[in-house]
């Protein structure tokens, strides 16, 4: 084997082992997500109250706005945890193969501009719910190849979208008790995270 060969061949393999460390890694932190919100689903049914009028985004309300950071993490019952909980699982596993400070950062982007446009767009509605973050993902993963032009990433993109396609429907105002401001704006979110943690190319003077 040629020094030319060998080299490829072990840069290759050092790609190879960093994706399934990635891999690895995001399965354990959104398999630990997914635990906390189930968690704090059985504690919401247990105790008195309820954690979703109290800490969800009420929209145009000031106190409202610590709903943003909370509102991902509640749902209302558990048949609602359970439908998002699969493409969470799935979407934020694929959009945590590339690395968890990433990973981290997108979430951060997703929930932040995703829970304004919900809270701005949604007067005297309280949402909560990961449905947000799941569109967010969504966005995110389908744009991370495009604006880093990585094949691996568009090609995941590719079946994101054969996969996912129908979760659009979600973006119709017309469907009652769903929230389609937190998924346009979780949406929103992931796109413009791809862009704002998009892979920086240098500059060519010529």
């Amino acid at each position: 084997m040629s020094e030319h060969s060998s080299s490829r061949f072990e840069s290759a393999k050092r790609g190879a082992g960093a994706l399934l460390s990635g891999a690895a890694a995001a399965l354990l932190v959104m398999i630990g997500l997914l635990a906390a919100m189930w968690a704090i689903e059985v504690i919401d049914y247990m105790l008195p109250g309820s954690f979703d009028t109290e800490f969800g985004i009420a929209g145009w309300m000031p106190s409202g706005l610590f709903g943003i950071f909370f509102a991902p993490f509640l749902h209302v019952g558990f048949a609602h945890l359970m439908a998002n909980s699969l493409p969470l699982l799935i979407l934020g596993f694929l959009a945590g193969l590339r690395g968890l400070g990433k990973f981290f950062a997108a979430s951060g982007l997703i929930v932040v501009i995703g829970g304004l446009g919900t809270w701005l767009t949604s007067p005297g509605i309280i949402t909560v719910g990961a449905s947000g973050l799941v569109f967010g993902y969504f966005g995110y993963v389908l744009a991370r190849g495009l604006f880093d032009r990585s094949a691996i990433d568009i090609v995941i993109g590719i079946g994101v979208a054969i996969a996912y396609y129908s979760i659009l429907w979600g973006l119709l105002p017309n469907q009652e008790g769903i929230s389609w401001q937190g998924h346009l704006f979780g949406l929103i979110g992931g796109v413009v995270a791809a862009w704002v943690l998009r892979r920086k190319r240098p500059s060519i003077s010529y």
